[in-house]
């Protein structure tokens, strides 16, 4: 199960050439021969080093083409290409790639090539038009099995795909549940390399080569202007995957942040299923109580206060019962039942048990001895953390400004719920030393470059944790707790073996920011009893 994205979080797909004779490729473009054999690219992207367990770090590159107004203003060309270039999101994501570009918006004007056409319709009426060519380029991350793959064949749509969303539906997605979910951004969806869709393509290029023999140069046919389908090849460059050992920054992160003497966590749970169901049954409920319990398995963390107070005193068919967050825990997830309970009476205290704690600020603590060069002083771990979270960017918020690392579980509402950085400014974070682990699906593309702008000192104060995919709800909860595990334990684990710690979920998991990291175990041992 996967976290959808419009209504909240949401194989390696072997793709086929289209139709050879229309694929756009120019100067540099690089295409697999028929042994799917890599070949020489022109890269000419920035270079974008990331750090992974189950991904590549490669740069990406396809060109395109719109029709225009022969008239038509800078504004309006941007425009239109961009309208074009977010249609190669879904192409790319049912490929398995994850571009780093908010929804391929990033063109650049400076590629665009303009050549004034004659446009010819079937009756013969003649329009000038303009004939927009671009390239785009990006950062992408794919599977380690792409390490030898130097180009896809794939496709983005024509101008008026929006109104024909229900062919599309059909020929070019899987028309399943979540495919019919998101018909009004059937971008999100488009597979280009299903057989239906590539019979599709054949279809229409047949029609508008049959249109074009008619014509002389300079001319183009009004099919080729309206075309549904355009097929592309995207190129991939080098591997820029960081190789090296890279550590998050310990020695700042116990020098206490945004609290002196304090590691805060701050661990942020949205609701995972759709509809009204009530918490204690969300499924975001059991993956933050599993969360929190492996973490408490790495140390033995206390409840310090709750805003609101968390009442613990449920009283059940008249008998009073009295708990910890502990017995919490083993309620919902253990099965275990409460002396003198029925199952009937279980669920009720189970439900009296989740409303007490959700939608809550919780504060967990565990004081340590940290010893960093030979100089010892005591840091309180804390863990804060909230279940509950949907739309309202409030929580979020607080727990990024209020935290040293912050970690969120739950939907990314494609990119544009609570987390969107255009609700952000630079006074929601703090100054000093952060880590962001944004668990939601394919929150390399939403929250990753957009964030470094926002923060004082860019990546030498921020490192982000992103997926390149959907990221899986089940256990969920598990594999980031065994991140924070991980990451409180006193070993001083890498970048690579906290990602190892959370493979459970790991859907193409990068980090970024870490580069510029000067934290070395070896020239600087640190301690935590």
């Amino acid at each position: 199960m996967t976290k959808l994205e419009l209504l909240g979080r949401l194989s390696v797909l072997s793709v086929a050439s289209v139709v050879a004779s229309s694929v756009l490729c120019g100067t540099g473009c690089a295409v697999a021969n028929e042994r799917g054999e890599e070949q020489e690219v022109d890269e000419k992207a920035v270079d974008d080093a990331l750090t992974s367990v189950s991904a590549l770090s490669r740069s990406l590159k396809f060109q395109g083409r719109v029709y225009v107004s022969a008239t038509a203003s800078d504004a309006t060309i941007v425009s239109a290409v961009r309208s074009q270039t977010q249609t190669a999101f879904g192409a790319l994501r049912t490929a398995q790639v994850g571009v780093n570009s908010r929804e391929l918006k990033d063109v650049d004007p400076k590629t665009f090539v303009k050549t004034k056409v004659t446009v010819v319709d079937a009756a013969g009426t003649k329009t000038p038009m303009l004939r927009v060519e671009y390239t785009y380029t990006d950062n992408a991350v794919v599977p380690k099995s792409f390490a030898r793959r130097s180009a896809l064949n794939l496709a983005v749509m024509g101008s008026g795909y929006a109104s024909l969303t229900d062919r599309i539906l059909k020929e070019c997605t899987d028309n399943d549940s979540e495919a019919q979910e998101f018909q009004s951004s059937i971008w999100y969806v488009f597979n280009p390399s299903l057989s239906s869709c590539r019979t599709a393509m054949s279809k229409e290029q047949k029609a508008i080569d049959a249109a074009k023999a008619k014509l002389t140069t300079g001319q183009v046919p009004r099919v080729e202007v309206d075309r549904l389908y355009l097929p592309t090849t995207v190129s991939l460059g080098s591997d820029k995957t960081n190789k090296g050992a890279s550590y998050p920054e310990y020695d700042r992160l116990y020098a206490g942040g945004v609290k002196p003497g304090k590691l805060v966590v701050g661990l942020v749970n949205g609701i995972l299923d759709h509809g009204d169901s009530a918490l204690v049954d969300d499924t975001g409920y059991s993956e933050w109580l599993q969360e929190l319990r492996e973490v408490f398995k790495a140390r033995p963390f206390k409840l310090v206060s709750s805003q609101p107070a968390a009442n613990f005193s449920f009283t059940v068919s008249g008998k009073k019962i009295t708990a910890t967050f502990d017995d919490v825990i083993a309620w919902k997830l253990d099965g275990k039942t409460a002396p003198g309970l029925t199952t009937t009476q279980m669920k009720d205290l189970n439900t009296q048990a989740a409303d007490a704690v959700a939608l809550k600020w919780l504060t967990f603590e565990v004081p340590v001895t940290v010893t960093v060069g030979g100089t010892s002083k005591s840091v309180g771990l804390q863990i804060l953390t909230y279940f509950g979270a949907d739309g309202d960017s409030g929580p979020h918020k607080y727990a990024i400004k209020n935290s040293d690392v912050f970690i969120y579980n739950g939907h990314s509402y494609i990119g544009y719920g609570p987390l969107d950085p255009s609700r952000f400014t630079a006074s929601d974070f703090p100054t000093s030393y952060q880590i962001l682990f944004i668990d939601g699906c394919v929150s390399y593309n939403y929250y990753e470059k957009d964030y470094y702008p926002l923060k004082s000192g860019g990546t030498r104060n921020l490192e982000l944790i992103t997926n390149g995919l959907e990221a899986p709800e089940w256990h969920s909860g598990y594999a980031l707790g065994r991140f924070v595990a991980r990451l409180l334990d006193g070993t001083q684990a890498s970048y690579r073996d906290l990602l190892t710690a959370a493979a459970d979920t790991d859907s193409l998991r990068v980090v970024d920011g870490e580069l510029d990291n000067t934290y070395d175990p070896a020239k600087k041992q640190i301690t935590v009893k």
